[in-house]
């Protein structure tokens, strides 16, 4: 039979902060948990931008209710800020607005060619209307047709052209 082994008691593991640090941790460290030891790289980047005592004295002023989200700033900013150290987000902020000034300028001029096609559109529309409005020419008139309308070999014509398909009687 195995022998059971006592249940160890549960060490506490410093968070990211205090193990870059090199200090103890205690169970009421401010910084535990928004850094857990797998984090580190987190903290690594908001220490090298604004310093474990800045942040701590940051989270302190933030109600309790609101650290966590204001944490998440923190390591935003500071991500932000190692990209982009002049800008830091707001440099994307400016890039985003770029981005939004040119596609409105591209919607605009969009917008522009879209007018001018439908005028073309309208243009060619009302030249076809006025086309099948005219009187179209009577193939009475052709010269191989007689002046009576007949065939010139005398012939008449077996079908009435405006009722062709229905009365045709060809078999396919």
């Amino acid at each position: 039979m195995a022998a059971q082994v006592p249940p160890r008691a549960r060490t506490h593991q410093p968070c990211a902060a205090c193990r870059m640090l090199r200090r103890r941790c205690d169970r009421d460290c401010i910084l535990a948990p928004y850094f857990p030891s797998y984090e580190a790289e987190k903290f690594a980047g908001v220490h090298r931008v604004f310093g474990a005592s800045n942040v701590i004295r940051m989270i302190q002023m933030v109600e309790e209710s609101r650290r966590e989200d204001a944490v998440k700033a923190i390591i935003y900013e500071a991500t932000a800020r190692l990209r982009d150290p002049v800008y830091g987000s707001a440099g994307a902020i400016f890039h985003l607005q770029k981005m939004i000034q040119d596609l409105k300028t591209q919607l605009d001029s969009i917008r522009t060619q879209t007018l001018v096609l439908q005028e073309q559109r309208d243009q060619l529309l009302g030249i076809l209307k006025n086309v099948h409005h005219m009187d179209p020419v009577s193939p009475m008139d052709f010269p191989m047709f007689g002046a009576a309308g007949s065939l010139s070999n005398g012939d008449i014509l077996r079908y009435d052209p405006s009722t062709f398909p229905l009365d045709c009687d060809w078999t396919w």
